[in-house]
């Protein structure tokens, strides 16, 4: 919600979106009563679908700005490649499905109306684990190398015509998937204080070579793309 956030405080009108209607609900009232002069948005549903696309185009049919920020991840315990090669087909697709397909789809559907008013802004929100590929969550990383190559490549197709698509690529991000990470490594670990010290704990391992964001973080730097 955070990258909708800054919009919301530059004055742009934003649409969120989720799965869940309760979910979605509940993000809207915290924006208005934050941004009581904008105009907010919500449309629950879900874009890993091709139907879930269609229904959200049918209530915003319309975009200046498009922040593709729909994504999850599995996270397993890692011991070596024998647990790499037990990720099943269906954890492949799906998230796919979720985290690349979803973007593409939005990004089909709005572009062409930015190019006809001479002015768009498209965001894929990536990873490092883009290009620091994770073992612990391969099919995650993929999906994230996936996006810069879409992103890319929309990029050099879209040049001089006053759309810009860009991708940002944050380190671990204090999400609520992070949070239930970080307990459960808390747990397995044995430690025992709070919730940020664990955290730190999994931000400098050596995979990470970048701080933990914070989520207003990432609500700044896409102001900036926008």
């Amino acid at each position: 919600m955070r990258p909708a956030e800054g919009l919301a405080r530059a004055g742009a009108s934003v649409v969120v979106n989720g799965r869940k209607q309760e979910r979605v609900d509940e993000a809207v009232r915290q924006m208005r009563q934050s941004f009581p002069g904008s105009e907010i948005s919500g449309v629950a549903a879900d874009l890993s679908t091709a139907e879930g696309a269609n229904a959200f185009f049918a209530q915003t049919p319309d975009a200046d700005i498009l922040v593709n920020n729909v994504g999850t991840a599995f996270i397993r315990d890692y011991s070596g490649v024998e647990d790499i090669v037990k990720i099943p087909d269906e954890d492949w697709l799906s998230l796919f499905q979720l985290n690349v397909m979803s973007g593409v789809r939005m990004t089909r559907h709005y572009v062409l109306r930015m190019v006809a008013k001479g002015w768009g802004r498209v965001v894929f929100v990536s990873s490092e684990s883009a290009v620091n590929i994770p073992k612990e969550m391969l099919d995650y990383g993929m999906t994230k190398t996936a996006q810069l190559a879409v992103s890319r490549g929309l990029a050099e197709a879209l040049a001089g015509t006053g759309v810009t698509v860009n991708a940002v690529l944050p380190g671990p991000t204090r999400s609520e998937i992070l949070g239930d990470f970080i307990a459960k490594q808390a747990k397995a670990n044995g430690i025992t204080q709070e919730e940020e010290e664990a955290e730190q704990g999994f931000v400098t391992t050596p995979r990470h070579e970048w701080r933990g964001f914070w989520p207003c973080d990432l609500r700044f730097l896409l102001r900036r793309l926008a």
